[in-house]
């Protein structure tokens, strides 16, 4: 599969040595606005993520592989740090999430790094940033999601916290970290200089926590677990139909009032107990209770008819089959098709946001072995020869 490149980043080149998922995901979103991602993976056991996802058929590295060229590096062994380091000198980024000062030991820290090429961009992901008392701990992303906030209000009321069906705490670190790297390239066009980016897993959660801490220190307000609702905004939840489950929000004046138009019960709009905000949210569980009564009599194609009709906020619960069979989906083609020679045709999310000018794409498939590119990246970027890699491989380096 190979695509013309258009993308935004298509004149910048990333080293990703990073494994599992955040700084793999980094490499992604990257790697989908154009840049050439060299994936550095560990000689015959590659990046883990190869084996990993959900039912019969692992297809997450699909995913999260795409866009990315990949080699074979032992970074435990001098032979394989120097290959990185001659990789680095020719790159505008490199990501790692290992562990604080495994880099350093391996002697690929900043300091090494930025010696042989100061324009050089380090996005370093871990679990509790590279520096304070808990730097050198081990971290992944559940652990970031439990100390950044997330985990303590996910979930009911009455049972220990929930987690997210996904991997967000690392999917949160690696979108900032990939923020932070285009900050510090646009900084590099002012200064000529590289910097260090540090992406903590439980700030990146911390960051998206809205006003959790303020509502502490201000008013010593606790947020605690409230299941499918949020505290006080109502009404916006998940309301049962006679076939299925819907989800609206009308939690503002005027589009409550709509939702009440659409329900036929105009008079609660103006009732006292739903009028204003504040007041819905102090009878949230009875208004609820009648919205659901309301959808339980409908099916949900017939709730949505009314939704869209009176202007509602409101939409299904979408899976994959929802997502494939969807003509909104189709239209702007937020799922797109690849043919892989293992897994034949299947569809996966394309690339997002778009970019008008320099739109990003998937345009090479996820590489299918360990170290698939050794020949043409060792031989166009470094100048090794066929005897120099078989050396390389003699001395297990690649």
């Amino acid at each position: 599969m190979t695509q013309e490149n258009r993308g935004a980043l298509s004149d910048i080149r990333v080293i990703e040595l990073g494994q599992l998922i955040a700084g793999p995901f980094c490499g992604q979103l990257l790697g989908d606005m154009g840049a050439d991602v060299i994936k550095i993976e560990p000689p015959q056991t590659g990046d883990p993520m190869r084996d990993w996802g959900h039912g019969e058929h692992k297809l997450w590295w699909e995913v999260v592989g795409r866009n990315k060229r990949s080699v074979s590096a032992n970074l435990r062994i001098p032979e394989g740090q120097d290959i990185v380091r001659r990789l680095a000198a020719q790159a505008d980024i490199l990501i790692e999430n290992f562990k604080p000062g495994t880099m350093e030991k391996w002697g690929l820290g900043p300091a090494v790094l930025h010696a042989i090429n100061p324009r050089l961009i380090i996005v370093r992901v871990s679990g509790y940033g590279q520096t304070g008392p808990y730097a050198g701990r081990a971290g992944f992303g559940g652990i970031g999601e439990a100390m950044g906030g997330w985990r303590a209000i996910v979930g009911d009321p009455d049972r220990p916290p929930s987690r997210m069906g996904v991997s967000i705490g690392d999917s949160l670190a690696a979108t900032y970290g990939c923020m932070g790297a285009l900050a510090a390239l646009h900084a590099r066009e002012r200064t000529g200089k590289g910097q260090v980016v540090d992406s903590a897993l439980y700030e990146a959660v911390l960051q998206v926590m809205e006003s959790l801490v303020p509502e502490y220190v201000v008013g010593g307000h606790v947020r605690k677990r409230s299941g499918s609702i949020l505290e006080g905004i109502a009404p916006s939840n998940v309301y049962r139909c006679s076939d299925g489950e819907y989800l609206i929000g009308a939690n503002q004046d005027a589009v409550f009032a709509r939702l009440c138009a659409a329900m036929g019960q105009p008079q609660l709009a103006t009732d006292e107990r739903y009028a204003t905000h504040l007041a819905r949210g102090q009878h949230q569980t009875e208004l609820d209770d009648r919205i659901a009564a309301w959808t339980a009599t409908h099916t949900v194609a017939e709730v949505e008819a009314l939704m869209v009709e009176y202007s509602v906020p409101a939409g299904r619960i979408f899976g994959a089959k929802d997502m494939l069979e969807d003509p909104h989906f189709a239209a702007r083609k937020s799922l797109v098709e690849v043919d892989s020679p293992r897994w034949g045709k299947f569809a996966m999310q394309n690339s997002f946001p778009r970019l008008s000018d320099t739109p990003s794409s998937i345009r090479r498939l996820a590489p299918a072995t360990v170290g698939a590119d050794n020949a043409e990246v060792y031989r166009d970027l470094l100048g090794l020869d066929a005897a120099d890699l078989d050396r390389l491989r003699a001395a297990k380096a690649i």
